[in-house]
């Protein structure tokens, strides 16, 4: 395939798959040094969720792991899986209330979920165990 307009499709795709790892593992990092991982669950409890603090500590240091993971290429469908499972669940606890868009005519919405979504469905879809 002719390269459009300077790289190739699969460059593409890595870049893709790298940053979109990079930026998922930033979220769990954030939340490790801010110090906010049992805020997030006494929010999870808040929610009707009897174990949240144990599972923010899992999505915490799923978000590091899986993050880096995806992005160095390792499990890719698999990792994919996960993070699509916690953010549909995140747009049903807190975002659909909140409407579609993320800033601007309405505040934290579900767009920027849906379209993470949409990414871990081209990086599973595209993706192999290979580091490809």
């Amino acid at each position: 395939m002719k390269k459009f307009p300077f790289i190739s499709e699969t460059t593409s795709y890595r870049l893709l798959r790298m940053f979109t790892g990079t930026f998922l593992a930033a979220h769990g990092f954030i939340r490790l040094y801010a110090g906010t991982v049992n805020g997030f669950g006494d929010f999870l409890n808040s929610k009707g969720l009897v174990i949240g603090t144990a599972i923010a500590w899992f999505l915490t240091v799923f978000e590091i792991a899986g993050g880096l993971l995806m992005a160095a290429g390792f499990l890719k469908k698999w990792i994919a899986a996960v993070f699509m499972i916690e953010l549909i669940t995140g747009i049903i606890l807190v975002h659909a209330d909140n409407g579609w868009f993320v800033v601007g005519y309405q505040s934290g919405g579900m767009e920027y979920s849906v379209l993470l979504i949409l990414v871990l469905l081209v990086i599973a879809a595209k993706g192999s165990n290979s580091r490809r």
